[in-house]
C-alpha cells in the first residue's frame, strides 16, 4: 500500500463520522447520507495528491452539499410532495423530542437554506468556510442564515422554548 493511499484511508477513518453526521442532518434521511458520503469520500480519493496538503474536509463538505441541492432539484422536478413524513422514535426522552422537533423544523428549510444551518451550527464553521463549501459569497452565508433562523423560529417555537429551559 502506497503512502499516499495510507494518508488517505487514515484521514477518511478519521473524518468520515463527522461527514456523515453533516450530510445526515442536511439530508434527514440516513442511508441518502451514506450515499452522499461514500461518493464524496470516492472523489476526495480520486484527487488525494492535490487536497492531502490543503483541505480535504473542506472539498468533501462541498461535495456533500452540492450533490445534495442537486438530487433534490431533480426529485422536485420528478415528485412533489407536500409533507415530509413524520419519523417515530420509540424513546420518548426530552432529547428525542428535541431532536424530532429540529427534524421537523429543518424540513420545512430550502436545501440552501438548511446546509447554511448545518455548516454553520453544526459543523461550526465560520461565514467565510460556508460559503466555501457552498461555492457562494459571504453575504448569501449571511442572508440565508437570517431567512433560514426566522423560518426555524416560526416552525419550532416550542424548540426555541425547550432550549431557554435548559440554560
Amino acid at each position: 500500500m502506497s503512502t499516499d493511499e495510507e494518508s488517505f484511508r487514515r484521514w477518511a477513518g478519521e473524518r468520515q463520522l463527522a461527514l456523515l453526521r453533516t450530510a445526515t442532518l442536511l439530508t434527514g434521511d440516513r442511508q441518502r447520507a451514506e450515499d452522499l458520503v461514500q461518493e464524496a469520500l470516492t472523489k476526495v480519493a480520486l484527487r488525494w495528491r492535490r487536497l492531502r496538503d490543503d483541505n480535504p474536509e473542506g472539498y468533501a463538505r462541498q461535495i456533500i452539499v452540492r450533490d445534495n441541492i442537486s438530487a433534490w432539484r431533480k426529485r422536485r422536478r420528478e415528485v412533489v410532495v407536500d409533507q415530509v413524513p413524520r419519523v417515530v422514535v420509540p424513546d420518548h426522552t426530552a432529547a428525542s423530542e428535541r431532536r424530532l422537533l429540529l427534524d421537523e423544523a429543518l424540513a420545512t428549510l430550502t436545501p440552501r437554506q438548511r446546509a447554511v444551518v448545518v455548516l454553520r451550527y453544526y459543523d461550526d464553521l465560520t461565514e467565510r468556510a460556508a460559503a466555501e463549501a457552498l461555492g457562494v459569497s459571504v453575504g448569501t452565508v449571511k442572508s440565508q442564515t437570517h431567512l433560514a433562523l426566522s423560518r426555524l423560529r416560526e416552525a419550532a417555537p416550542e424548540l426555541a422554548e425547550l432550549l431557554r429551559e435548559e440554560s
